[in-house]
């Protein structure tokens, strides 16, 4: 099918997008166009005009310091994971960027763009909750940064304004002391995730477990966090206090049957995948705090 007929501009300055998204109601904001032109021409979505950002080179910076990474809203998925900065930073951008999808929509695709997109099956909207990000955003009233608890409301739903523009994403730097991990499960590399989870684990000197967080794809309407440190009251990873984790996760989620797997089935994936990926951030804070030893 073809897309029904639509307005294309691609403006030279964000001030031009944003009174030209400003003075069209239900025009749209091109960037990566993995979701929206496949909506687009499968005719769910109608767009009077449709406003092509990607000449705007502002918006095409990776920025990386001691307080976390920032990227633009035409970063594509690909250049974000190459990024070495980024990934010494803030590891678990890497980590889940490396599942999304395949290489040619990585190479189109934008993180910002699957951000805003809010799809819960995705994995970067998790990932923005999971370190505490911030989204920017923009119109002809000015600039506001909108946390990531308060970003997902819906399924496929924002608390962007219609005349607002994402410009920027942050996520903040990895604590001192923590490990990472993401993994998921899909029926072929580059599907949909069934079930994906990740997993921040911060230790004391001792080595212990101070702080234990997980983050959920897939299996609920809207990027669900669980903090799960309650579960290791011994400071210790072992069996018991991983199948608590994901017993205590399991009770914040809603997994859903559908053609690809039952509900029972996709508890089951994110029992194990908790266990799983936590118990590796534990291995990767404890590495890491080996290495900062060392050096």
């Amino acid at each position: 099918m073809k897309p029904a007929p639509f307005r294309y501009e691609r403006p030279e300055t964000l001030d031009r997008a944003l009174a030209a998204l400003a003075a069209e109601p239900g025009a749209k904001v091109l960037a990566g166009g993995q979701s929206l032109i496949p909506l687009m021409s499968m005719r769910l979505s109608s767009v009077p005009l449709l406003i092509d950002i990607n000449g705007l080179s502002d918006l095409a910076h990776i920025t990386v310091d001691e307080t976390g990474v920032r990227f633009g809203a035409i970063v594509r998925h690909s250049d974000l994971l190459e990024h070495g900065g980024a990934r010494e930073v803030q590891p678990l951008i890497a980590a889940a960027l490396a599942h999304v999808a395949h290489p040619t929509i990585r190479n189109r695709g934008t993180t910002v763009g699957s951000i805003v997109h809010a799809d819960a099956s995705g994995e970067m909207p998790m990932i923005l909750c999971l370190t505490g990000g911030s989204l920017t955003v923009a119109s002809t009233q000015g600039r506001r940064e909108i946390a990531a608890t308060d970003l997902f409301i819906g399924p496929l739903e924002t608390s962007l304004e219609a005349e607002e523009i994402a410009v920027e994403a942050f996520m903040p730097a990895l604590a001192a002391g923590s490990g990472i991990a993401y993994d998921e499960i899909a029926r072929r590399h580059g599907d949909y995730a069934l079930c994906g989870v990740g997993a921040v684990v911060t230790l004391d000197e001792q080595g212990r477990v101070t702080h234990a967080r997980t983050g959920y794809v897939s299996v609920s309407e809207t990027p669900v966090i669980v903090d799960v440190t309650e579960c290791f009251d011994e400071g210790q990873v072992d069996e018991r206090s991983l199948t608590a984790a994901g017993e205590l996760a399991l009770g914040q989620l809603d997994p859903e049957t559908d053609i690809h797997g039952t509900s029972d089935y996709r508890a089951q994936l994110a029992r194990s995948l908790t266990a799983r990926v936590l118990r590796t951030a534990h291995e990767d804070a404890r590495a890491r705090g080996a290495q900062k030893v060392s050096a």
